[in-house]
């Protein structure tokens, strides 16, 4: 080893620019320590009483531990500074209340968000702020989110709506695609419409629009009928359907020679393999309550929409349908019909719309009024887009309705 003559001549260079080094060496000549190596000394646990009251790290096998550690140590302290009596009443609350955490309720951790406007002053203040002014939806827009709601509700099973008249020519159909258009469009799972009006009924040309229906390969239910126990899957029964859409269509017989042969059994047959399928279905029955396929379809229906129209004939013939059928059996489908009259034809001033509306809504569940809307009454294509907004808001309060009867 050099002598320390030598260890300082060299240390010397770099010692000459840094006192404050110098002078820490010295001290540790003076106080025994390693001059030679410059080295610290080593200290064991028990070379001083401040280290040994030094409290040693937590080690914890898992993060439950660690965290049952960390509580308990809240805990101490916390109770350090409540007195005994205090301490047992909080405990006694604690132990009553129920235990929230962020595994199982993350959401009370999180400030519940006002909802977005949409349209309207309350829209554009939101829009031109960039979200900083968010007075809530008004009133129209929550009833709008309300009909939403109750329309997209999850079903459990499979359920059917028929939609009947005494009279042609007020609005059946054409409340059969509005309402069909309606569900596809705020339910999850779309939803599923069968003609089986035996008066080569134009559901589908009123959801597709003729012209695409006659270019359309020409599937009807009596196709289906041939092949039902060949359908064992949703891909082989959307052959024999039509699309609007998120809408799904069973078309009805044109042919005069055999649109009126579909029976009440044939009828169960179809609405079973659907039901397999869609939660949803609208049966368009055509006019009358006594063609052969009537019974198969008020034995299969969970509710009823009653077509009607703002004349005295059309408000006496839905009311006559509603006797008919508490007489018949099926006085629970009565009590609970949807009486949807339609102002197709843009009746004069002189009918009374209210006395109408009062003679029919005492005898079914709920009664909803279509407004006149060309849209509508031109007896061509049904599509969502042309309807005013009340017709729309119609259509959905009519939806909604019939879920309600679900559920």
């Amino acid at each position: 080893m050099p002598d320390s003559v030598d260890n300082e001549a060299s240390a010397a260079p770099s010692d000459g620019g840094q006192p404050e080094l110098r002078r820490r060496r010295d001290r540790r000549r003076a106080e025994g320590d390693d001059a030679w190596t410059g080295t610290m000394p080593i200290i064991t646990p028990n070379d001083s009483d401040a280290h040994a009251a030094a409290p040693a790290p937590l080690q914890s096998r898992s993060w439950a531990e660690a965290a049952a550690a960390a509580d308990a140590s809240l805990e101490g302290e916390a109770s350090a500074a409540v007195p005994p009596a205090a301490a047992r009443a909080g405990r006694t609350a604690a132990a009553k209340a129920p235990v929230s955490d962020f595994i199982s309720s993350p959401g009370s951790f999180v400030k519940e968000q006002k909802p977005r406007p949409v349209g309207g002053f309350r829209g554009m203040l939101y829009k031109l702020t960039g979200g900083a002014w968010n007075l809530g939806p008004s009133a129209k827009q929550r009833e709008e989110d309300e009909l939403a709601r109750r329309i997209s509700r999850q079903l459990q099973g499979s359920y059917n709506t028929a939609v009947l008249s005494l009279k042609g020519g007020i609005g059946k159909t054409s409340t059969t695609v509005g309402v069909g258009l309606t569900l596809a469009e705020f339910r999850g799972d779309p939803p599923c419409a069968i003609d089986a009006n035996p008066d080569s009924g134009d559901l589908v040309e009123r959801a597709l629009g003729e012209g695409i229906y006659q270019k359309a390969t020409p599937r009807t239910i009596t196709d289906l009928l041939k092949n039902v126990d060949n359908v064992d899957s949703l891909t082989a029964l959307a052959r024999y359907m039509h699309h609007a859409g998120r809408l799904h269509l069973i078309a009805g017989e044109q042919d005069p020679e055999v649109s009126d042969s579909l029976t009440a059994e044939e009828y169960l047959r179809i609405r079973q393999l659907i039901s397999g399928y869609y939660s949803v279905a609208l049966t368009d029955c055509g006019t009358g309550v006594t063609h052969n396929a009537m019974s198969g379809i008020l034995q299969s229906a969970d509710n009823l929409i009653i077509a009607a129209g703002y004349a005295v004939s059309g408000a006496k013939r839905a009311r006559s349908t509603l006797q008919w059928l508490a007489s018949h059996g099926y006085e629970e489908l009565a009590r609970n019909a949807i009486v949807v009259i339609t102002d197709k034809d843009e009746v004069s001033s002189r009918v009374d719309k209210d006395a109408i509306e009062e003679h029919l809504s005492g005898i079914c569940r709920q009664l909803i009024a279509v407004p006149h809307d060309r849209g509508v009454a031109d007896g061509d294509l049904v599509t969502l887009d042309v309807l005013r907004p009340d017709t729309r808001r119609a259509y959905k309060e009519i939806a909604a309705a019939i879920v309600d009867g679900y559920v």
